[in-house]
């Protein structure tokens, strides 16, 4: 497991500054905890961002086109209303990163399969955009925890730091995939790997917390994507040949089921949290 809240707050010295307020409105907490159930869900949301944008493209034949704008408007306002609450809300939270990791997916198809541009330049081009994300990020707030996701100049740095780590997360994965031929196993297999590497350098060398949990971060995104083209795409071509259709039912089914179990717990701590008052 990789590092929870605390030991976040605890560790990261590298990339935490001292802190400074934001001229901002302050706000509660927007994030949730970092725990195994907030891994799983990411692994599980990266995968429909993959299988749901090639069911909506391809499946339903709406096309690249109107499937980009259809989603990113859905993601506006998915956004609008997450900006507007004053805590972390699961549904309204997870919806987010769901829709943005397809609008993630389409951003990078759009570049590769509209634009002809090639899956390494895509790659490098998002990896320089989330490096810069993070750079004025550091500066202007003295910390990269997400953990203190407390002011809306933060919050919008995380959301266009997640987006760029969906949209980069794809084109890594697809070059490793079928830009290099490894196929969508052995993919899976390497990011899985170099997953492993930062869990062991977190533990055992101590690796500072926020940056063991941001590269984690980045790393689930080419997993999920793999796991989804594994699972959905033809035995022809490499798959399972689950389909994108059932492929996205399931995963969001499960998505749906934890971010309810979530939503639970959110609310029984809160009326703890009151009784207490």
């Amino acid at each position: 497991m990789l590092p929870t809240p605390s030991q976040e707050d605890n560790l990261s010295t590298t990339l935490t500054f001292p802190a400074t307020v934001s001229p901002v409105r302050h706000i509660l907490t927007k994030v949730p905890e970092v725990t195994l159930i907030f891994w799983v869900i990411k692994v599980l949301a990266t995968t429909v961002g993959e299988t749901a944008a090639d069911f909506l493209n391809v499946d339903l034949g709406l096309g690249l086109s109107i499937t980009s704008v259809i989603m990113a408007v859905l993601l506006v306002a998915a956004l609008i209303v997450q900006f507007r609450l004053h805590k972390y809300t699961p549904a309204v939270y997870w919806l987010a990163v769901v829709l943005i990791s397809v609008v993630g997916t389409l951003i990078t198809d759009n570049l590769t399969d509209s634009l002809g541009v090639p899956l390494w330049v895509t790659t490098v081009v998002f990896a320089i955009a989330l490096a810069a994300t993070f750079t004025v990020w550091a500066i202007s707030e003295k910390t990269l925890s997400i953990h203190s996701i407390f002011t809306t100049r933060r919050e919008t740095f995380y959301w266009l730091a997640v987006l760029f780590t969906f949209a980069l997360g794809t084109a890594a994965g697809d070059l490793v995939a079928e830009g290099l031929n490894l196929g969508f196993l052995v993919a899976l297999l390497v990011f899985a790997a170099a997953i492993a590497l930062v869990a062991v350098a977190y533990f055992v060398f101590h690796l500072n917390a926020v940056l063991a949990f941001w590269i984690a971060y980045i790393l689930t995104r080419p997993l999920g994507a793999s796991t989804g083209d594994l699972l959905s795409q033809p035995l022809a071509d490499g798959g399972l040949g689950l389909g994108t259709t059932g492929t996205s039912v399931l995963f969001l089914a499960v998505i749906l089921i934890l971010v309810i179990v979530l939503t639970r717990r959110a609310r029984s701590a809160g009326a703890r949290l009151t009784a207490t008052i």
